[in-house]
């Protein structure tokens, strides 16, 4: 079967939303988008299912010689997933990359203050959450954002994405309640080949769509 490629993220997020018609206005459901491409998607899931929106921010710990390799990924709580193996094949140790975990904390408390511009939090307790991003190549910052709202004590994650790596959605399937995937393509490289149109997405697109 072909592969489908997806217009843009704002397409994708609309795509996405009649996947998920069981959850339209539904009670104590939130929506958060994992910035910045996530919350682009998860603005038109929230539109048309008439939902709260909100950011999930996690950051990717990138190796110290390449940054775009995902050794683990860290939340709000300071809490880290890390991937083992790679660290392993590669040499490291955790202690080799805790100064990049600490440099990504800042990072995520700079983007919560930013992109939600004074206005407060949204209670994530006892809520069904619909976690959304534009594409899941590894599936550590979504691995990491689960962790952080089972900590915090949500009541069901359903996870959304137009696009995954067969390897990630597998993995993350344990970890989800429920798992709304529109393609797990065998020949995954990068989020961006599933898209015509993938451009970067600035912080001011974030603060507008919030």
């Amino acid at each position: 079967m072909a592969m489908k490629i997806f217009k843009d993220r704002q397409s994708a997020g609309r795509l996405l939303a009649k996947h998920l018609k069981e959850y339209k206005a539904k009670k104590n459901t939130l929506v958060l988008g994992i910035p910045r491409g996530g919350v682009v998607v998860a603005a038109q899931v929230a539109r048309s299912l008439n939902l709260p929106l909100d950011i999930m921010v996690t950051r990717k710990i990138g190796a110290p010689f390449q940054p775009e390799l995902a050794l683990g990924a860290v939340d709000a709580d300071k809490e880290v997933v890390w991937n083992l193996k790679e660290i392993n094949d590669l040499g490291l140790k955790i202690k080799d990359l805790k100064k990049e975990a600490e440099k990504q904390v800042c990072e995520i408390k700079r983007r919560e203050v930013l992109y939600r511009q004074g206005k407060t939090p949204l209670s994530v307790a006892d809520k069904m959450i619909l976690l959304v991003d534009d594409g899941i190549a590894t599936g550590l910052t979504i691995l990491s954002a689960a962790k952080y709202l089972k900590r915090h004590k949500v009541k069901k994650i359903i996870l959304a994405a137009p696009v995954a790596s067969q390897d990630a959605g597998l993995k993350l399937l344990e970890h989800m309640d429920e798992s709304v995937i529109l393609e797990t393509p065998g020949d995954f490289q990068a989020v961006g080949q599933f898209y015509q149109s993938f451009e970067p997405v600035e912080d001011a697109e974030v603060i507008q769509l919030m």
